[in-house]
């Protein structure tokens, strides 16, 4: 059965909701819960994982008063299945269509499918979403009426309220997305979007690069052109609701941080997917030209900025005792990610994914190895540094058991409930963790060894030559106690490899349960 839309609430309705929300006592144990999720952010990209060129005090902060993980990890080194999977609590590489969405992608997530929001809803909470989605929007691939409000949204998926960007900010169509309807909608310029051809009359980066005042394409990147930034795909129209990137990050906080004042009086969960530091980078004036990095750099300090709103407004309102923050990134980084912004070339000695192998796309581990701070004052006063190994695939268990919420059988397959590890209750590892690549490429990490199964598949990413994607056409083993994945041990240790081997084959039958 389809999950009741909240994308059109009535006047009335939304009046009744208020008059609840005001009435509802709010001596309650349950924490709020917000999710501050980046964007290609690397492990060494923050100042508290050792970052020396970029300050980040509002993260400083987070980690000085809760729990830096240190071996924390993503299910996928690219976003949209790192983000499936942490949603729904199964493995994105399960399931057909979950490879990095186009902008005009069909809903990825079904509205059958049982959610973290779902979980969070039906506890009581209210329910948000912010920023970046990349989980494919409407019925149908390709079939959207971007003029009408669209077949299926995110309040199918349980969330009470969403204001969003449809993909990333590379890709059409360039306009926020507010409870299922093109937010600012302007019906003097109609929306089309196309990933197969240009619309007639209209500008591309490729034709027409005189009209790239804002940043060039590096490669790729190149089809329409939206605030002097050419992008992936094609687009005509959007008017006043197209979106000038430098305030993209500013539009997202704002809205968040009014969804923390309207449910201030009542539990509330929020997921909010900043844009930063993904490619365009092209942070507000105000951030620019803080750090020696130039705008991936801006991008990081404007990130930061972003978290510092959030926790003012809890700090205001009396909240920040009782919310639990999870903050972390849904892949490793990316320097030339397809625009020319000199992120290369002033790194200036920076290491995005810290002494790590590889990034974004890889299955080294710079590519699922992500930075994660839990900050919740109330159940967590002791500032630590923990190297448990943990991965984004249990938060939905974890939290499912922080709320006391009952997951439908068959929902949320992969994740198991490791409360105790996040809020540093129990170091106890868990015993594996999977991870993909961006070609379905999956690994098995345990605490002390990696192994990548073996692909035929390039050694470097196509279309950017200085990306390792960690491919081999033989079975790799890395001891993971030595840094930097350089010395692949599978002929000295088969019998590890057969061992780990067996492992990702019982995960992939669901032959396997973790104790």
């Amino acid at each position: 059965m389809k999950k009741r839309h909240y994308g059109m609430l009535s006047l009335a309705f939304t009046s009744c909701l208020v008059v609840h929300a005001e009435n509802k006592n709010q001596n309650t144990d349950k924490p709020n819960v917000i999710f501050i999720y980046a964007d290609d952010l690397g492990y060494g990209d923050l100042e508290c994982y050792g970052a020396k060129n970029v300050q980040t005090p509002n993260v400083n902060r987070l980690a000085s008063e809760g729990i830096r993980f240190v071996n924390a990890h993503a299910t996928a080194a690219t976003s949209t299945p790192s983000r499936y999977s942490m949603l729904t609590g199964e493995y994105a590489w399960r399931k057909p269509g979950t490879d990095v969405a186009a902008g005009n992608a069909g809903m990825i997530i079904r509205p059958e499918q049982y959610t973290m929001a779902d979980m969070f809803k039906s506890s009581g909470y209210a329910t948000g979403a912010f920023g970046k989605w990349h989980l494919g929007l409407g019925a149908k691939t390709a079939q959207q009426d971007w003029n009408a409000p669209l077949s299926a949204s995110l309040g199918d998926l349980g969330f009470d309220y969403s204001y969003i960007m449809a993909a990333t900010a590379d890709r059409v169509p360039c306009v926020f997305i507010e409870n299922g309807q093109v937010a600012n909608y302007d019906p003097s310029a109609p929306i089309e979007v196309s990933y197969i051809k240009n619309f007639p009359g209209e500008p591309t980066g490729k034709d027409n690069p005189e009209l790239l005042y804002n940043l060039k394409p590096s490669h790729g990147h190149d089809m329409s052109i939206v605030n002097g930034i050419s992008r992936i795909g094609y687009m005509k129209g959007g008017g006043k609701a197209l979106w000038k990137d430098e305030n993209i990050a500013d539009s997202i906080t704002a809205h968040a941080v009014d969804f923390i004042k309207q449910h201030k009086d009542e539990p509330f969960f929020m997921y909010f997917a900043t844009n930063d530091v993904h490619v365009p980078r092209f942070p507000h004036n105000r951030f620019r030209g803080k750090n020696k990095m130039g705008l991936r750099g801006d991008a990081i300090a404007q990130f930061d900025w972003s978290v510092g709103q959030l926790l003012e407004a809890l700090d205001k309102m009396g909240l920040t005792q009782n919310t639990l923050i999870i903050l972390s990134s849904d892949n490793g980084p990316v320097v030339d990610d397809g625009y020319d912004d000199k992120a290369e070339e002033l790194l200036n000695g920076h290491e995005p994914a810290g002494n790590l192998r590889g990034g974004k796309y890889s299955a080294f581990e710079g590519g699922t190895r992500v930075p994660v701070i839990v900050h919740w004052p109330k159940a967590i006063n002791k500032p630590e540094v923990s190297d448990v190994l943990i991965s984004q695939i249990d938060w939905l268990a974890s939290l499912a058991s922080l709320v006391d919420a009952r997951i439908p059988k068959g929902s949320a397959p992969d994740s198991y409930n490791r409360l105790a590890n996040l809020l540093g209750q129990d170091k106890t590892d868990r015993p594996w963790v999977i991870e993909q690549a961006s070609n379905h490429t999956l690994s098995v990490r345990t605490k002390d060894w990696k192994f990548i199964e073996g692909s035929d598949r390039p050694k470097m990413v196509p279309w950017g030559p200085k990306i390792e994607t960690g491919y081999l056409g033989i079975p790799q083993l890395y001891d993971m106690k030595q840094a930097g994945e350089k010395v692949n041990l599978a002929t000295e240790h088969p019998e590890k490899v057969f061992e780990l081997q067996q492992i990702l084959r019982k995960v992939r039958d669901k032959s396997i349960q973790l104790k």
